[in-house]
């Protein structure tokens, strides 16, 4: 039976269940985004496992300009004075139609609200009161406009506004202690690394990920660090602190441009109350970035709400909660645990860490497990 949908938020989430609607059913939809134009920030870097791609090419991701991304084979692992410590192949999970791929925001953006941007896309749109009537959702927006529809997709982020509407039990996102800064270089001269590989640097209280992001190999380069508190003007003391102490050779590199935000994590994962109402990416559940998923996941939970949409299972056999917290729980357990031993202080826990990685990144075993089931097919 044919559905009306709006989906609230045109982020990655968004923006591809919109996609994934419009080309495989003939469901009435509309994307609301209470921004005035989609962010289109260019230097914001994403990575995306062979699960992810295998979705987006059957929205055709797979004729993207290649000059756009780019598709590392390998993670070289160093410590954060840029000794090497070991090296993980990425390939290995790649098929000849979906593989590792890194890209700006932007271009993955750009490429989703192409088939949808006139006919489907409202901006500006803030919800300002909810109520059920006849069995539907009527939505009222501070524009006076409104729109009657059988399913909410709530896909507006780790600070979702749509669950304030609908939700009684809060599920307030909490500050890690600990802040990301990204810079994007053109020039890798103060790193001894494979400007085609993903490199990881591990560090005291800190990591650094860099990472080509098109052809042109720009390298989006992202620091975390641990901190009490998120004070943006601190932010350069906190690096000569931090980073600096432990490599003064990379000054140069945090004399660019620096962008930084607070890193947020949803403490529990908790199910809509409402029967139709349905929250996808970071809505669902905010996750830490030590695993590169969070554009992942956001096209995986839209992945999973279509194929009940479509099949006509949403509010019959509704199982995408279960569906989405097991998944949800894997990645995240992941990413904490990555979080926790990528900034071991003690020298002796880091000298034990790199032993072990050493270790097991050639144990075909543990890789299968540890990441398998993170870019499973």
């Amino acid at each position: 039976m044919k559905k009306k949908c709006a989906i609230i938020g045109a982020g990655i989430a968004g923006l591809t269940l919109a996609n994934l609607i419009k080309k495989y059913t003939d469901h009435e939809f509309m994307v609301y985004e209470k921004d005035d134009s989609l962010s289109l920030e260019e230097g914001y870097g994403i990575q995306l496992g062979t699960n992810s791609i295998k979705i987006l090419n059957q929205i055709s991701f797979d004729k993207i300009n290649k000059e756009k991304i780019f598709q590392p084979k390998t993670i070289d692992i160093y410590n954060i004075q840029n000794e090497k410590i070991c090296d993980l192949n990425l390939s290995k999970f790649n098929s000849p139609e979906a593989k590792y791929t890194t890209l700006q925001r932007s271009t993955l953006i750009e490429f989703l609200k192409e088939e949808i941007y006139t006919q489907h896309l409202r901006f500006g749109k803030k919800i300002k009161e909810v109520s059920e009537l006849k069995d539907k959702v009527l939505i009222k927006f501070d524009d006076n406009t409104n729109d009657l529809v059988d399913f909410v997709f709530a896909a507006d982020g780790i600070f979702s506004n749509t669950r304030s509407f609908f939700e009684i039990k809060k599920n307030e996102p909490r500050f890690k202690k600990a802040i990301a800064a990204r810079i994007i270089l053109n020039s890798k001269s103060e790193f001894d690394i494979n400007e085609e590989n993903i490199s990881l640097m591990l560090g005291s209280n800190s990591h650094i990920v860099l990472y080509p992001i098109n052809k042109k190999k720009e390298l989006n380069m992202v620091c975390i660090m641990r901190c009490k508190k998120y004070e943006p003007d601190n932010v350069k003391h906190l690096v000569q602190e931090i980073i600096l102490k432990q490599n003064p050779k990379l000054k140069n590199i945090f004399e660019n441009e620096i962008k930084t935000w607070p890193l947020y994590f949803t403490p529990k994962i908790i199910p809509s109350s409402n029967k139709k109402v349905f929250y996808i990416g970071d809505a669902f559940n905010g996750f830490l970035p030590t695993l590169a998923q969070g554009a992942g996941q956001s096209i995986e939970s839209a992945f999973e709400i279509f194929n009940l949409l479509a099949k006509d299972k949403l509010g019959k056999e509704n199982n995408y909660f279960e569906i989405r917290l097991k998944r949800a729980k894997i990645i995240r357990s992941r990413s904490n645990f990555n979080f926790f031993v990528f900034h071991f202080k003690s020298k002796i826990m880091q000298n034990l860490r790199n032993l072990f990685l050493k270790f097991l990144v050639k144990r075909k075993f543990f890789v299968k497990r540890y990441l398998g089931k993170v870019y499973k097919n």
